[in-house]
């Protein structure tokens, strides 16, 4: 009798997408968090040791010589901050809004995080270019080379942290950022908030050392 009245009602509608992310399986979601974790250890890890190399090649001899940092660079800060703020307020309008309403406003968020993310890569390349129209290239002396090297590694990463927003950004306009998409954006949304955190750390260490 039930199967009979199952068949006459047809199939179930299809599930549709909502903000209310509890359908996510607990266990793999845990697992990619932690790998996130990891990752950003070996990331500071690797800066760290920049870092030392830094200080004792600056104490080594007189060769040092410090370049100021292009204005450009302040822009930049602002743009990676302000891009990190945008993502954050995208995750909660998706996580604690109704479902249509946080929906659109995550999308308009999250794409004014993206731009600003693709501003901060166009602002790196401008402070290189400044740097080498001054005549100051990677091999001009210690000092621009450890800012070539700080910056340049760090635009690396932010390479791929901008594939990520993209990557999100089209499943938002898709209407793809069901409970399965829970991970990503949140994944996606920790490792840029780490990489504003290392840029910020950068460039006191330039400042203040270089």
């Amino acid at each position: 009798m039930a199967l009979s009245e199952t068949l006459k009602s047809g199939p179930p509608p299809p599930p549709v997408e909502t903000g209310d992310w509890s359908g996510e399986p607990g266990k793999k979601r845990r697992a990619t968090i932690t790998g996130v974790y990891v990752l950003f250890a070996a990331i500071t890890m690797l800066f760290a040791a920049f870092t030392s190399a830094l200080v004792v090649r600056r104490g080594l001899g007189d060769d040092w010589t410090g370049i100021p940092l292009p204005g450009i660079v302040w822009a930049s800060t602002a743009f990676i901050l302000l891009s990190s703020v945008a993502l954050e307020l995208a995750q909660r309008a998706l996580v604690h809004s109704g479902r249509q309403g946080g929906r659109q406003q995550f999308t308009r968020l999250w794409t004014l995080g993206t731009l600003l993310g693709l501003l901060f890569l166009g602002g790196q390349y401008m402070a290189w270019r400044e740097l080498q129209s001054a005549g100051v290239y990677v091999a001009s002396n210690p000092g621009s080379s450890f800012f070539y090297l700080f910056t340049v590694a760090h635009a690396v990463h932010v390479v791929g942290g901008v594939a990520a927003l993209l990557y999100i950004e089209v499943q938002a306009v898709r209407l793809q950022l069901g409970p399965s998409k829970r991970t990503a954006v949140e994944v996606s949304r920790l490792y840029w908030h780490f990489l504003a955190g290392l840029w910020v750390y950068l460039i006191l260490v330039l400042k203040i050392w270089g």
